[in-house]
């Protein structure tokens, strides 16, 4: 498991805002054990095979997994991490960060090239940066304090806050903070711009073509910065949406890697030479499984209803039955691996029908006479554990007297249901709890979200000031005792009025043939760019 948030470097972070760091060459980075022994082979194809499409090319203002995965190899961040999350060049070079936290001053790498011909300058960086303050689901948190983006010169950007952001220099990185070509989004609706589903940018590979429903195209960039790099020639991503269809294809060599096989195929795969398991924890993404209370739903708003809820569905059960034991029960929305945020006592809804039958009585919903006591529509975010998850909660509130009714559809309309029509009253959803509590945790209650609606924004429409106002001091506090005890008392507090029920954390394994070389180069695994990869051939 990635270590994250070390005590050491959140210290560095807080209190040494001098010379950050300075290098000209970036070094890189190998997130699985595999160590490069072998001279790389120089061209050849990796086919990917995945199950959810990408709903678009760049993580501009959308960063969906999917989308993220696919944006990291063609759009670049301006920095990299290793496994300890020390940031380390990419399209900047050198960077630092002002004595009082408020200037961060990027040196940007010269003579780097968009797709299509147009240098990299500061100015791509200060749009892309402004705009996912605006318009970016993470980014109008991570980017709250970003007062303006100075541009001295085409190859120096200066980040200017109006307060402290401890938490800005972990999000950098491709996938999170891409930085995508000004000229391209010219002055229009940058959501509805080409660049979103045909994207230039200036990484390793170049977007080549996109079949809806089908596939997707990358090809080597002949011009990339690197020198060297990447080895393959092309990158083939097929959609495939059934986890025994992606477990088979790998089993027979039609795909070289796969993500989203079936869990129960794991044991098989692990077993057969040909294949390897990369099942390293994602300690950038820190996905979880939740189950989201629509609190305008009148019977929801209870919270006796809400802890009723909780104890009636046994988490226990979704771990082993349902991700067969390769997961953890999660009990705080803060990730454990953020050890001095970390508090999960007020969590504690263990399961036991009898009491759920008991808080359901005592919120005023009696059983009637056919054994009812009233009804919900619930959602799921598309994906197969999602969807069982839900069967399983269909019968386990069965038993409490709650008739369930499942709605279900592909991506769009489960954002549409849940951000915008909020047609829906329990939701499962997935979600990154990231590499700070406010840039993952705190999107998932903040009120801002109830009035200014947004993709992946507290989908509960919890409102809470108390809490918001918890979440502005930490998102600003310099001092790590203070920060920790802000974002413990967050926890408390949400634990005991429960918008949001944490189930259990989401894996992203990853099944790939012997043959394939150094796949992750990112701390962030899939999310990484496949530079560094290579392809033995077939014999």
């Amino acid at each position: 498991m990635l270590s994250l948030l070390l005590p050491s470097l959140l210290k560095k972070l807080h209190f040494d805002r001098r010379l950050v760091h300075l290098a000209l060459a970036a070094l890189p980075f190998t997130a699985s054990a595999q160590a490069p022994s072998q001279k790389p082979v120089e061209g050849g194809t990796l086919t990917y095979a995945v199950s959810q499409e990408p709903t678009s090319l760049v993580s501009f203002l959308d960063t969906k997994t999917d989308n993220r995965n696919v944006s990291a190899k063609v759009t670049e961040g301006l920095l990299r991490y290793d496994a300890k999350f020390t940031p380390q060049p990419l399209l900047a070079t050198e960077w630092q960060v002002s004595a009082d936290g408020l200037k961060y001053s990027f040196k940007l790498r010269p003579g780097v090239k968009f797709h299509d011909g147009h240098d990299l300058t500061s100015e791509d960086v200060r749009y892309s940066v402004l705009t996912q303050k605006k318009q970016g689901p993470r980014g109008r948190i991570t980017l709250a304090n970003v007062e303006r983006v100075d541009t001295p010169d085409p190859l120096t950007a200066v980040i200017v806050l109006s307060k402290p952001a401890p938490f800005l220099l972990k999000s950098l990185s491709s996938a999170e903070l891409p930085i995508v070509p000004a000229h391209r989004y010219s002055d229009g609706e940058p959501l509805g711009n080409s660049n979103i589903t045909a994207p230039v940018g200036t990484g390793p590979f170049v977007f080549e073509q996109w079949v809806r429903g089908s596939h997707l195209v990358l090809r080597k960039n002949p011009n990339y910065w690197r020198k060297g790099y990447p080895h393959l020639d092309r990158v083939i991503v097929k959609f495939v949406r059934d986890p025994a269809a992606i477990s088979t294809a790998v089993e027979t060599g039609e795909v070289d890697v796969a993500q989203g096989v079936g869990l129960a195929d794991l044991d098989r795969l692990a077993a057969n030479p040909k294949l390897k398991i990369d099942d390293t924890y994602d300690g950038f993404l820190n996905n979880a499984s939740f189950l989201e209370f629509n609190l305008e739903n009148p019977v929801l708003a209870n919270v006796k209803v809400r802890h009723a809820i909780a104890q009636a569905i046994d988490r226990n059960f979704i771990r082993n039955t349902i991700y067969y034991k390769r997961v953890e029960v999660v009990n705080s929305p803060v990730p454990r691996v953020l050890a001095d945020y970390y508090d999960d006592s007020t969590f504690r809804y263990p399961f036991d029908v009898a009491a759920a039958n008991r808080l359901l009585d005592e919120a005023g919903q009696p059983k009637q006479a056919n054994g009812q006591r009233f009804s919900l529509r619930v959602s799921y975010i598309p994906g197969a554990e999602f969807k069982r998850t839900t069967d399983y909660l269909r019968s386990a509130l069965g038993r409490v007297g709650i008739k369930v009714e499942v709605v279900d559809g592909d991506l769009p309309t489960f954002l549409k249901r849940v951000y915008t029509t909020r047609d829906f009253d329990i939701n499962i959803n997935g979600l990154g709890r990231l590499f700070d509590p406010t840039v993952g945790v705190q999107r998932i209650y903040w009120g801002d979200g109830v009035r200014n609606p947004l993709i992946w924004i507290n989908g509960a429409h919890y409102d809470n000031p108390q809490v918001d106002e918890l979440f502005r001091q930490a998102a600003v506090e310099v001092d790590a005792g203070k920060r920790a005890a802000q974002f413990k008392q967050v926890q408390q507090i949400v634990g005991r009025e429960l918008p949001v029920l944490p189930l259990v954390s989401v894996p992203l394994i990853q099944v790939y043939s012997a043959r394939v070389h150094n796949l992750n180069n990112s701390i962030d695994l899939m999310a990484g760019d496949l530079a560094d990869t290579w392809v033995e051939p077939r014999k």
